[in-house]
């Protein structure tokens, strides 16, 4: 049975085939934190997961199909945004959860792997935009909320701010090269905290 529409490897599954799902997508994400997305091959995958190369084949069809799985798999089980009372501590902790993501072990050089297949990739570069779309979406209310406490200006975009914390951080990890640490992260919350106070993402 297939959902109309969907992308192949995106239909929530349930039993044994949620287990193949799971155990092809950490397959997939440690294929692509090892060798990067040119070397990605859906049969390396399937001898990892230990599963079939026909499912694999099957079920996503193409590399590009498999990252776009995992892309969805991992917004969906990023950590809930945490709720602190105040707009910056609210940022701080999205800018630390993602300063500790970009410089973890296997998910710095995923998320470095998946970047790079993006720029010439558009069904690659599409999933990206979902799985940050999903993200953004998720942390907005901690502006909106700052809002209604009238800690920042009616009107302030909430997008743009939870934008303006993490940029900082994904320069450092694909351009700059400079270390991306706790102290790196709360600077940016802060910086984005204080435009925001100051009115400059107001629409």
């Amino acid at each position: 049975m297939t959902i109309e529409g969907a992308e192949p490897g995106t239909v929530r599954p349930g039993g044994r085939t949620a287990r193949v799902r799971a155990a092809v997508l950490r397959a997939a994400g440690d294929a692509l934190a090892e060798q990067g997305f040119a070397h990605l091959d859906l049969a390396d995958v399937a001898r990892r997961a230990d599963v079939g190369k026909t499912t694999v084949y099957r079920r996503w069809g193409t590399v590009t199909g498999l990252v776009a799985d995992l892309l969805l798999d991992m917004a969906e089980q990023s950590l809930p945004r945490t709720r602190t009372g105040s707009l910056l501590g609210d940022l701080r902790a999205n800018a630390r959860l993602v300063q500790r993501t970009l410089t973890d072990p296997r998910q710095g050089p995923l998320f470095k792997a998946v970047i790079a297949a993006a720029t010439c990739d558009e069904r690659t570069a599409g999933a990206l935009r979902r799985f940050y779309r999903t993200r953004i979406e998720e942390w907005a209310p901690c502006v909106r909320e700052a809002v209604e406490r009238g800690e920042v200006p009616e009107g302030t975009d909430p997008h743009e701010v939870i934008r303006a914390v993490s940029a900082p951080l994904y320069y450092r990890l694909l351009a700059s090269n400079d270390p991306v640490d706790e102290a790196t992260a709360d600077r940016a919350a802060e910086a984005a905290a204080i435009a925001a106070r100051a009115g400059a993402y107001v629409n």
